[in-house]
């Protein structure tokens, strides 16, 4: 018999999550704003999102995902990112065990401003950070129109 060492308060960190989640779903029903967490899927993933001069960058943690399993698609202006992490066959000997990573399918959409390139976005991922680069379009530069008489 293996002994576990009692956590009040990773059980509250627990809750306070789940509670978190719950809220934040509720809420982006309510309103039209940030809708890159689908109701429909059963995870998602942490992002960062930085705007430099030439380009944004995503960076989203997928641990334990395969970058041929991750799908990335842009359409319309909106970046898609989706895939799922699948269960591990586990065999249980012991007759106890913990499992507190989530399992399943995740969806992410981001809708990129009109400044963005879809045509040069690239992808990839490495030690279970998807990185996505998008560049940015050139200005346009002013010209002097000429007026003729």
């Amino acid at each position: 018999m293996a002994l576990v060492r009692y956590q009040p308060l990773n059980l509250l960190g627990q809750l306070q999550n789940d509670l978190s989640q719950i809220l934040e779903r509720h809420l982006s029903e309510e309103q039209d704003g940030d809708n890159s967490k689908v109701v429909t899927s059963q995870w998602s993933p942490a992002v960062d999102i930085q705007e430099k001069e030439d380009r944004f960058i995503i960076k989203a943690d997928l641990p334990g995902i395969p970058p041929e399993d991750i799908e990335v698609t842009m359409d319309n202006g909106v970046l898609t990112i989706k895939g799922e992490r699948v269960d591990e066959k586990e065999e249980d000997k012991e007759g106890y065990h913990r499992i507190e990573r989530v399992r399943g399918s995740f969806y992410r959409r981001f809708s990129l401003p009109d400044t963005a390139d879809a045509s040069g976005i690239e992808a990839k991922g490495e030690n279970g950070v998807l990185m996505i680069t998008i560049p940015k379009q050139q200005k346009a530069q002013p010209r002097k129109i000429e007026v003729k008489s």
